[in-house]
């Protein structure tokens, strides 16, 4: 998974305030809730001595995703009284919660990013006359969106939709299998997924270019309770990317394990990764999920700069050193030494301190 989303993050010096915030909206008074936690990032980081610029700018924009219906919550990030960044998260953290740091934690931003797979979906329904809907306007409609799963489920892309009487469906089909191959070519979508009634979503496929019918799976929904403003087929595409890696992501950790297993290429553990990152030797690193490496660090004002003790770095003639949260520290090595992340599920790849990487050359000793 690529991190330049996050390289706002890094392009000045600290310190920044971080507040990590549940915006959810599906309880009865969600705007009083919102406004408590509000308080409670400001207290916070006024305590930990941030300036009241800085902590202003974090504050304002606590709940702006006010629009945005059902669970989720918001990463904010700032600097020298400016707004560095801000993003919906796709799960509430457990807790809401604030730092005012040199190096921003931004390690619970980049996990909920993974596993980035790019998508399409298209839903097709059957509108039968009532009161709300004559005669002549029955038929079939279709929803197409894309995405990239899961941010797609609180940032999708705008969706489409179309309808025709069902007489003419094939010939819809047709017009619509291209709409959806524009979209899959222009996002590099890994998955087409398919819903609402069989035959109608049968024939849409049969439009599809051989490539894309390969990647096409049917989902057995119709879509019709997507809210505005969040993702079309949310809770079917969360049980079918459940456990999935992208396929860039996958073939990184194929190569991974091979390179493991010839001894060359890859490295395990904290200790290692970290030196790997100072070296700027990392293609990818690889992290366990959950992923909690309760220790600091040692870092420096460049990114390289990261080191598991200050001699590593004052060795180095690194006079200027402090301590950070390793997962602090890393995610920014990661970011300013363009790596890549990859997040797997500690049972399918368990890594010594939950930590790997795969290496763009291997050591010199082998």
């Amino acid at each position: 998974m690529k991190l330049a989303f996050l390289g706002p993050l890094y392009a000045r010096q600290g310190p920044y305030a971080c507040a990590y915030v549940d915006t959810s909206r599906d309880l009865d008074d969600p705007d009083r809730a919102i406004a408590l936690r509000r308080r409670h990032i400001e207290t916070e980081l006024a305590a930990q001595g941030a300036d009241m610029t800085t902590t202003g700018a974090v504050v304002r924009s606590v709940g702006t995703d006010r629009e945005l219906p059902g669970q989720h919550g918001q990463a904010v990030f700032a600097a020298h009284g400016r707004l560095a960044l801000a993003e919906e998260l796709p799960h509430p953290p457990p807790h809401s919660t604030a730092c005012f740091t040199m190096v921003p934690d931004a390690m619970p931003l980049a996990m909920q990013h993974a596993p980035d797979i790019p998508y399409v979906a298209a839903a097709v329904h059957r509108v039968v006359p009532s009161k709300d809907v004559p005669s002549e306007e029955a038929g079939l409609e279709v929803d197409l969106q894309a995405g990239r799963w899961p941010t797609a489920r609180v940032a999708p892309e705008s969706r489409t939709r179309r309808r025709a009487p069902a007489h003419e469906w094939r010939q819809t089909a047709t017009e619509v299998a291209e709409q959806l191959t524009g979209l899959a070519e222009r996002t590099g979508a890994e998955i087409v997924a398919l819903s609402g009634d069989h035959w109608a979503r049968n024939t849409l496929a049969r439009e599809l270019p051989k490539h894309l019918r390969d990647r096409a799976i049917g989902i057995d929904s119709d879509g019709w309770d997507a809210q505005p403003g969040r993702a079309l087929l949310e809770d079917e595409l969360d049980y079918l990317f459940r456990g999935r890696l992208s396929a860039h992501d996958q073939s990184g950790v194929d190569r991974f394990l091979a390179r493991r297993a010839r001894h060359s290429g890859a490295v395990e553990g904290l200790t290692a990764t970290v030196a790997a990152l100072r070296r700027g030797q990392a293609e990818a690193v690889l992290i366990n999920d959950p992923f909690d490496l309760d220790r600091l660090l040692w870092v420096g004002v460049t990114p390289k700069q990261v080191g598991i003790s200050r001699e590593e770095l004052t060795s180095l003639g690194i006079s200027s050193c402090w301590q950070e949260p390793a997962d602090a520290a890393l995610i920014r090595a990661i970011v300013g030494t363009n790596a890549e992340l990859i997040v797997i599920p500690h049972g399918e790849l368990p890594l010594p301190d939950g930590l790997g990487a795969l290496l763009r050359y291997p050591d010199t000793a082998g």
